[in-house]
């Protein structure tokens, strides 16, 4: 004879319960940190092709004005044009398409005058820390300036 089971019997127990979300939890505690290492590495590519897109922007202006921007214009002499009127007749900007990003960690790129290992000017981010310096995903990332590391 055929038992029939009550609508009460079809559920699964708390216990069953408990265990699928101990499982769950394991898995993501295993895949979550590889998951968040690609995104921080992918931030130190994506600031290193945000550099290299500005280092071109700069020696495309530079072809127009003949000379660099200096420490105080800095890279907002890539969307605004400088207040030299002699400058500012040569200048054929905006140089970037967009407003001037930050990197991704959303602070401003550093620009110093003279560059690193002889260049005429260095562009660089802090990394994810902010800060001078650091290691993995807090290393300055670009044309560092050896003054810039501690």
């Amino acid at each position: 004879m055929a038992q029939t089971l009550r609508p009460a019997q079809l559920g699964f127990t708390l216990l069953e319960m408990l265990v699928v979300l101990v499982i769950i939890g394991m898995l993501v505690s295993l895949v979550g940190p590889r998951l968040f290492a690609q995104v921080d590495s992918s931030k130190v590519q994506t600031a290193q092709t945000q550099v290299k897109l500005l280092r071109g922007a700069i020696e495309t202006m530079r072809l127009d004005l003949g000379s660099y921007p200096t420490k105080e214009q800095g890279l907002s002499l890539l969307i605004t044009p400088p207040g030299d009127e002699k400058l500012a007749k040569r200048w054929r900007g905006p140089y970037l398409e967009d407003a001037l990003p930050n990197d991704p960690w959303n602070n401003a790129y550093e620009y110093v005058v003279p560059g690193p290992e002889g260049r005429p000017f260095g562009i660089y981010s802090l990394g994810a820390d902010g800060k001078p310096g650091g290691e993995g995903n807090d290393a300055d990332v670009g044309m560092v300036p050896k003054q810039a590391t501690p």
